[in-house]
């Protein structure tokens, strides 16, 4: 970790200074699994290593997927039947990658809430923020085209839904969405391209995530204190760190045992329970399902993008200004990228001096209020379109712009800020006071 001083690895053997000096793999395996770490990091900074393993088993159950799956709107549900019926634990091996998308998006979302409320994407790691935005699109474009390779019902109608919006962009929507699709409409050419960027996107995804690492490497990990490890010398740093082995290490397994025993009994259990029913029939362009839902997920985004009516006040005044360039559905794409672009706006949008929300008394009510904001569009996504969700919708995606581009900055200038400890070792022996080591009177 650039800054803060530490041991490095120093070969020993002949051989480890004949490879060390051509390959220094070892070396940079040692300095990752032996960084210097903010002693005081609680539970939630345990979403890392959750991530991480289920980017591997969703490349790994993939692959093996991808063997016995035909990319063909003819062959495609059958093809999944085939892997569900005939193939040796495919059933399993469908389920883990189906779930696991899921377990991907709890983390990635707890990952992201704890950055906003420990002020993780505050300065210097404002790019490390960004990177990790990068990756939740990148996590959001796979899992929509790994939703329609099935080819249910709900992937048929899913895939025209969402690439109907981008047909929405005046003058170039048309030719975009005509792309993506590789013809007018959902066909063929749509399941073959969608099927190649669902197995590619992953492995950009781990080049991304290699960046991810890399960042926070040279920055430092945040803390729940959001102070920062002292640089002065090696024995100060080592004041406010420990070692990421063996002590987060352990910490880390012994939490991902505890979530993949949660896991494991969903995939055991209950496999269907998060997906919809109407995939378990196959596409056909000439029944549209009665209600048309994304995978649970994306429900707070499409919440937003539906949100966003003609008969809304602030849309009939963007289609004013704009002489009708911006309609109603154009807004709606509009609101829906904006909503990802706010949070990753974030680095911008707070001008608090405090990184931790641990010592913002104000900020902490706004934020819990955002968390039930995400899961109240979660539950509107799933709704129909039609009152009082529609006017529920409309006030919920307010309030998540205004927290972002109204309420985040305000806070800055209007808050009063609580005490912050000086060190992050303060903030350690207050938690856990350091035993005595005067000798009892006899």
């Amino acid at each position: 970790m650039a800054g803060i001083p530490h041991d490095h690895y120093e070969p020993k053997t002949g051989i480890e200074k004949w490879v060390h000096s051509r390959l220094p793999i070892v070396g940079l395996l040692y300095d990752t699994i032996m960084i210097p770490t903010p002693k005081n990091l609680n539970w939630m900074w345990i979403w890392g290593i959750i991530l991480t393993f289920c980017l591997v088993l969703q490349i790994a159950t993939g692959v093996i997927l991808v063997m016995h799956y035909t990319p063909h709107v003819d062959l495609a549900f059958a093809s999944v039947e085939h892997i569900m019926r005939d193939v040796n634990g495919g059933h399993f091996i469908r389920y883990l990658h189906a779930n696991g998308a899921s377990l991907f998006f709890v983390a990635v979302y707890l990952h992201i809430f704890r950055g906003l409320y420990y002020g993780s994407y505050k300065a210097p790691r404002e790019i490390t923020w960004i990177i990790g935005m990068l990756i939740y699109l990148c996590m959001m474009g796979t899992a929509f085209m790994g939703y329609v390779l099935p080819w249910g019902q709900m992937s048929f109608w899913g895939a025209t839904v969402i690439t109907g919006l981008f047909g929405a962009i005046p003058g170039v929507g048309e030719a975009i969405q005509t792309w993506l699709l590789g013809g007018p409409a959902v066909d063929n050419a749509t399941l073959n391209r969608f099927f190649s960027l669902h197995y590619l996107l992953p492995f950009v995804i781990a080049a991304l995530v290699a960046v991810h690492i890399w960042a926070f490497h040279t920055t430092g990990n945040n803390n729940p204190t959001g102070v920062e490890v002292r640089r002065g010398s090696k024995a100060e740093a080592e004041k406010d760190t420990v070692p990421f082995w063996p002590y987060y290490v352990i910490k880390d397994l012994f939490a991902l045992a505890v979530i993949l025993a949660v896991f494991f009994a969903i995939v055991g259990f209950m496999p269907n329970y998060l997906g919809h029913p109407d995939n378990y029939i196959e596409a056909n362009p000439l029944s549209t399902p009665a209600h048309i839902v994304p995978e649970w997920y994306f429900l707070p985004f499409y919440a937003i993008l539906r949100a966003f009516t003609s008969e809304v006040w602030v849309v009939q005044f963007a289609s004013f200004i704009t002489n009708g360039i911006i309609d109603a559905k154009f807004f709606g794409v509009i609101a829906m990228f904006g909503a990802i672009l706010a949070m990753a706006l974030a680095p911008w949008l707070d001008t608090s001096r405090v990184r931790s929300g641990k010592y913002r008394p104000m900020f902490k009510w706004w934020f819990w209020l955002l968390c039930i904001d995400f899961m109240a569009l979660m539950w509107l996504g799933a709704m129909p379109a039609e009152e009082p969700y529609a006017s529920f919708s409309l006030i919920a995606a307010a309030y998540w712009f205004g927290y972002f581009f109204v309420i985040l900055p305000l806070l800055g200038v209007l808050e009063k800020p609580l005490p912050q400890p000086a060190t992050i070792e303060e903030d350690f022996d207050a938690h856990y006071p350091p035993k005595s080591t005067a000798t009892p009177a006899e």
